[in-house]
């Protein structure tokens, strides 16, 4: 401790203030964590991600150190593992900190190793709601979401909020390995200012269909290639209260889905078009962010991402330099697209709407056609290797 700038007393130049609060807790305590340990990395070599500033990488003639914080949890990888022993030591030497061995568990999320990978699930994390909930030996659903739901009726008694937004909020962070949720958590969000018992009927059906998938998670794959394609999808004016559409995006990395979205658009789109163009918008940008992050970890793709979208309309948009009457309005999202495709950074593709991904996160859909888009994004059983204690 040392007395601050400005309040130095010259005659007891070493006398400090008696604390009668921990500075752990206070609101500014993070941020000089972070500005006290981001120092120490970039003075041993190491270089902060400009897509991601929780992101430190060092390459060396030994290989590639990547380091990942989370407040004061931290997740190490190399393609060398002396230099993760180097790092482990030259942080003992400087904070206390306990070495928790091979990756488990971070932030609640269980990683197993796997013949061919990595397994991310929530398993514990998702019982835990369901016992919290009283719904743990519920009768199971087959998708979290009916095709005839009634979420957007405004009528009906009102429940407790409170509960209400607890419930959703512990669902929204389970869509950290369960992208097949995302669009009926994402729906049941918008309805947290005053929620009725049709929106808590919603909540329920969530549940009822994650008593009987908890032991679903996702797979990363070690023997994925690199090519980076992402999927886009629009379900146009879907909201009847508003009129917006949502937009459902997902990112893979080989056969890995890496990241996903689902979110109702700022502005009403006129046509069906419009609302396809600018959820292929976001996607490009998701992209864009994504082969930044690939960038600074020094990975570099063979060929240009390649975007799909379902909507051919959309797609003739793209190489038209003319904009006409009704596509005026969307003209940054058109310039950012056409721009990122003349300069050869990414390709726009058609694909049939059967064999769009990106569907589950923008509108219920049957058994079948929900399952079949679960198990492309990666959601599978939990390995039987891994049952055990999770």
């Amino acid at each position: 401790m040392e007395q601050p700038p400005g309040f130095k007393d010259l005659i007891f130049p070493h006398h400090v203030c008696r604390l009668k609060k921990a500075l752990y807790g206070l609101k500014q305590a993070p941020k000089a964590w972070f500005h006290k340990f981001s120092s120490f990395l970039l003075h041993l070599g190491f270089s902060c991600s400009k897509a991601d500033p929780s992101l430190f990488v060092l390459h060396s003639s030994k290989g590639t150190l990547l380091l990942l914080l989370y407040v004061d949890d931290i997740i190490l990888t190399s393609n060398h593992s002396s230099l993760i022993n180097i790092l482990i030591q030259l942080i003992s030497s400087k904070f206390a900190m306990k070495d928790m061995g091979d990756l488990h568990y971070f932030l609640g999320i269980k990683a197993t190793l796997t013949k061919d990978g990595l397994f991310l699930s929530q398993h514990k994390y998702a019982l835990d709601i369901l016992q919290r909930t009283n719904v743990l030996a519920a009768r199971p659903l087959n998708t979290p979401l009916s095709q005839k739901h009634a979420l957007h009726d405004p009528t009906g008694a009102l429940v407790d909020a409170s509960e209400y937004r607890s419930i959703v909020g512990a669902l929204q962070y389970l869509t950290l390995t369960r992208p097949e949720i995302s669009h009926s958590v994402n729906l049941l969000c918008q309805f947290m200012q005053s929620p009725t018992e049709v929106h808590w009927s919603g909540v329920k059906r969530v549940l009822h269909y994650i008593a009987g998938t908890s032991q679903l998670g996702l797979r990363i794959s070690a023997q994925s290639s690199l090519n980076l394609v992402g999927f886009s999808d629009a379900d146009w004016a879907g909201c009847p209260l508003s009129r917006r559409s949502t937009s459902g995006l997902c990112v893979f990395l080989g056969s890995n889905c890496i990241s996903w979205s689902s979110r109702k658009q700022n502005t009403v789109a006129k046509s069906s078009a419009e609302a396809e163009y600018r959820s292929l918008a976001s996607l490009a940008a998701e992209v864009t962010w994504v082969t930044y992050i690939l960038k600074d970890i020094g990975i570099s793709l063979s060929q240009p991402p390649v975007l799909f979208t379902d909507n051919i309309s959309a797609l003739h948009l793209r190489p038209n330099p003319v904009l006409h009457a009704r596509t005026k309005h969307v003209e940054l999202d058109y310039h950012f697209v056409r721009e990122k495709v003349v300069q050869g950074a990414m390709v726009t593709k058609f694909i049939p709407s059967m064999s769009q991904v990106a569907d589950i996160l923008t509108k219920p859909l049957s058994k079948f056609q929900f399952q079949s888009h679960r198990t492309k994004l990666g959601v599978v059983q939990i390995p039987h290797s891994s049952l055990r204690g999770c």
